[in-house]
């Protein structure tokens, strides 16, 4: 079976779908690898590392979508691309299934099973796959860094002869794999950290990791079988932005986590709330790019507004592209095990695989998954 790894064309992308180890494993596993040229520059892996480990260097980009069995990758491709792959290929990557509805019914047209990483079902067995967590957990360690080129002041209480630097606060709006990295990473740095989530289960994570848990009484609220938590009420929205609004005043840095996956995030952070703000604080929006969580926040950039920075940069990931590769290629790779017949040594497409039925978009010339097959029909 014949997998092709294209390059990356998104602008300042310099993620890698599969590195080197793992496409040496694929290998060994039967599979034959063709890679695009320069496909690992971004992130420190040369051409030879891959011919190395087995796999072929192609020049030609079109070659490697056309010929391929198997197409890993980060980003989601574009139609022309679509019409390049052979009927009855495997696509795997980021498809944004929700909203992207012309792409899969390009992949349904074309026969293509495309499998959407955002899709992995959240259980223990699929952890080992699940590349929203894996991004996220480097996401809010490089969230806190970022915050720290901003602000004006040092992290830790710092003891001198010219006196006693109070250590600074930063506060998390949500405890997820983000946030809880966010929270673990400000701790190690010294910050003094409180953080809210509207799940309550989590305050017990929050404290191991160092953290205050900021109580707001919100009534009924809950995660889904997932773990996400759950949308909240009008009325409950009210008074989380009312019970945070001190805790925003005092901080120093806030980090803002809250994502609803297909749809446009909460927002957590008001105009008023900014002004609110010491001059010179720093906020970071990690949903910045789908919609955003604070008032002002502009995807991409960073930004100003009343005295109070406001980051928004993105693909948080991307700024440690090195180990993000390494994590998002050990997800492929398990996907890939997941599904592969060593007796045949091709991947099977088995729609009774729990795993497999979740993340499965199109597969035999139909939308399979049912919750995007309503959604578009």
């Amino acid at each position: 079976m014949l997998i092709g790894i294209p390059k990356e064309l998104a602008s300042g992308e310099n993620r890698v779908a599969i590195i080197p180890t793992d496409a040496k494993k694929l290998i060994r596993a039967g599979a034959t690898i063709q890679i695009e040229a320069g496909l690992g520059l971004g992130s420190g892996f040369s051409d030879e590392e891959y011919t190395d480990a087995g796999a072929t260097v192609i020049a030609d980009r079109n070659t490697v979508l056309s010929s391929a069995d198997i197409i890993l990758r980060i980003s989601k491709p574009t139609l022309d691309e679509i019409g390049q792959m052979k009927s009855g290929c495997i696509h795997v990557s980021y498809l944004d299934p929700f909203n992207e509805h012309s792409l899969i019914k390009a992949f349904r047209d074309r026969g293509v099973s495309a499998i959407s990483m955002e899709m992995i079902p959240r259980s223990t067995r699929s952890q080992k796959m699940d590349a929203l967590s894996s991004q996220a957990s480097l996401a809010g360690y490089v969230m806190v860094l970022l915050a720290t080129t901003r602000l004006p002041r040092i992290l830790p209480m710092m003891m001198t002869p010219a006196g006693t630097l109070k250590p600074s606060t930063v506060f998390i709006i949500g405890a997820g794999v983000a946030g809880l990295q966010a929270i673990a990473t400000a701790k190690r740095l010294g910050a003094k950290v409180v953080a809210f989530d509207t799940r309550s289960v989590v305050a017990e994570q929050v404290r191991s990791l160092g953290g205050k848990f900021l109580d707001i009484d919100l009534g009924e609220t809950g995660q889904t079988k997932d773990g996400y938590a759950v949308a909240l009420t009008e009325e409950q929205m009210k008074l989380q932005l009312e019970g945070q609004k001190k805790q925003i005043a005092d901080s120093d840095i806030v980090i803002t986590t809250a994502q609803l996956f297909g749809r446009k995030p909460p927002v957590l952070i008001t105009s008023d709330m900014i002004k609110g703000m010491k001059p010179g604080s720093v906020i970071v929006d990690m949903a910045a790019e789908s919609g955003g969580n604070v008032e002002g926040s502009v995807a991409g950039q960073t930004v100003v507004v009343d005295g109070v920075t406001i980051i928004g940069d993105g693909n948080w990931s991307n700024f440690v592209s090195r180990d993000a590769s390494q994590m998002y290629s050990s997800n492929l790779f398990n996907l890939v095990d997941e599904g592969w017949n060593g007796d045949d040594k091709k991947m099977v497409i088995d729609m009774e695989n729990d795993i497999l039925q979740g993340c499965v978009i199109t597969h035999g010339g139909e939308i399979v998954n049912e919750t995007i097959k309503n959604l578009i029909n």
